[in-house]
């Protein structure tokens, strides 16, 4: 690669947020045909980074190289003009749009007439998901995919305008391990065709199986740029977070107390089929599966975000009828949705997101406390170290590990007593996820009962005290804490 120059470089970037110095004079480099690999901690500034770089924010300082040439000023037309495609860790897809509509948004395919060519626009859809080894009708609706299929088609989407330089912010976040491995195998044949790629991941096995070099930032500096032959875990860890991190999973012995909740048949149409489970006070109760296989319709089902067909909730010994999420609230449940822009208001401050669950349970002729609200939260900012330490801040702005922290929050202060939490640590990093840990087993330490849906087989074998593990809607295995390995959770998981 250094025989001949780079296709990218950028020097000394600069970036400044209010209160918040993002990037301190960073420099970034990738050559044609190159898996450049971007780590960091939530909040190091890869993202800003990226975002810089396929033109959505302003730099304030530094330059740009694109194939030796200086480019002045950046925003998405010119990027996309320069071959720069962005695949966003939070999708940019038109909900209401279908999938074929929204890979081709703004260059519709068109018939000698100029008229939007349907039929043509289809069949290359179809053509670029089955590429990425999917084969979902592509007419569908982007609101009816699920989310590993709304992350494919965001994949389709930026291939399809054939970039030159490949930003991938977190691509397989939702993905199962055999739609990773489709990806991998894609990433490989862009790279036998020159296309360089910057590849940001908080899967640090990832680094091994697709970089050729990786780039560490921490607090929006530059700490290291390393050949993927010499970056371990170990040495990856320590250079992300500053310290050797030795308790990535800390679980507390904790008594377990009496059934909190228990349910008995239950089902629901197409997805859930006869569960009946019990979960116990200060109990964490792993739920594992492959991608699809009913965890997250159990926890929508549970949360009252999806109708059951059949069966019976109990929750301290009653029956509970929860239609609708207010209603699992009020019998005292708390949900930690895999997408955390479901369970925050992105445009709000840290104080009303952090008071949401217990505020939505206030009579509407009770005065609300401004100022006990913000004293609440600041509480919570300093004991959980949210980062930056900024009230009113708009969540959106906070680092994926930092929202996630003001969503256990807010069920640390509604006083819940059942949590479901369906993939806690999507999308982030080392650190962030031994602290978003560290408050799960604290909240089991306060007699909370958890459901933890992990499709990471080392959490649940490490934070689970037992461990229900499903296939197709149904549960295939049950284990004690210490009898599961991960080939047992797999086979069950995939009846193979």
């Amino acid at each position: 690669m250094a025989a001949s120059p780079p296709l990218l470089r950028m020097e000394q970037i600069d970036k400044r947020f209010p209160g918040v110095h993002a990037l301190k004079q960073v420099s970034f480099d990738l050559y044609a045909g190159e898996v450049h690999v971007l780590l960091g901690e939530n909040g190091a500034g890869k993202s800003t980074l990226m975002k810089i770089l396929s033109g959505s924010l302003p730099r304030d300082g530094g330059r740009i190289f694109i194939r030796s040439e200086e480019i002045k000023h950046l925003n998405p037309e010119r990027s996309q003009a320069l071959g720069i495609g962005m695949v966003y860790q939070e999708f940019s897809l038109v909900p209401s749009l279908s999938a074929a509509e929204n890979i081709f948004l703004g260059h519709l395919p068109r018939n000698p007439l100029g008229m939007i060519d349907w039929a043509e626009t289809h069949r290359r859809a179809r053509k670029s998901l089955a590429s990425l080894g999917v084969n979902f009708d592509p007419h569908t609706e982007v609101r009816q995919l699920s989310v590993a299929e709304q992350q494919l088609t965001e994949i389709a989407r930026i291939l399809a305008k054939e970039p030159q330089i490949l930003l991938l912010d977190e691509p397989t976040s939702a993905l199962s391990d055999t739609e990773r491995e489709t990806l991998f195998d894609i990433i490989r044949r862009l790279q036998a065709r020159g296309v360089g790629i910057i590849y940001i991941s908080h899967r640090l096995q990832e680094v091994q199986q697709v970089g050729q070099r990786v780039t560490v930032l921490r607090d929006g500096e530059l700490i290291e740029t390393l050949p993927v032959e010499k970056a371990d875990t170990d040495t990856l860890i320590n250079m992300m977070v500053g310290r050797r991190l030795t308790e990535q999973y800390p679980k507390s012995e904790v008594k377990i107390g009496d059934a909190v909740l228990r349910v008995e048949h239950l089902s629901s149409e197409d997805a859930l089929h006869d569960l009946s489970f019990e979960v116990h006070r200060g109990e964490i109760l792993g739920i594992f599966g492959l991608m699809g296989a009913g965890q997250t319709e159990l926890a929508e089902v549970l949360f009252g975000l999806r109708p059951r067909s059949a069966g019976h909730i109990f929750i301290e010994g009653r029956e509970a009828h929860i239609r609708r999420p207010a209603e699992a609230i009020r019998y005292g449940m708390g949900f930690l949705a895999r997408d955390r822009r479901a369970s925050l208001v992105p445009a709000q401050p840290i104080p009303p997101n952090i008071t949401l669950a217990d505020v939505s349970q206030v009579s509407p002729f009770r005065l609300l406390s401004l100022r006990d609200e913000v004293r609440t939260a600041g509480d919570f900012v300093r004991d959980l170290s949210i980062r930056p330490p900024i009230l009113n801040r708009p969540v959106m702005y906070l680092s994926g590990g930092n929202q996630q922290k003001v969503c256990l929050a807010r069920w640390l202060f509604s006083g819940a007593k059942i949590l479901i939490v369906d993939e806690p640590t999507r999308g982030i990093d080392v650190g962030a996820k031994a602290e978003v840990f560290g408050l799960i087993d604290r909240l089991a330490q306060r007699g909370v009962a958890i459901i933890m849906i992990s499709s990471e087989m080392p959490e649940v074998l490490a934070m689970a005290d037992r461990t229900l593990v499903m296939h197709e809607g149904r549960f295939t295995a049950e284990y004690q804490r210490g009898e599961a390995t991960q080939e047992l959770l797999l086979k069950n998981a995939s009846m193979s």
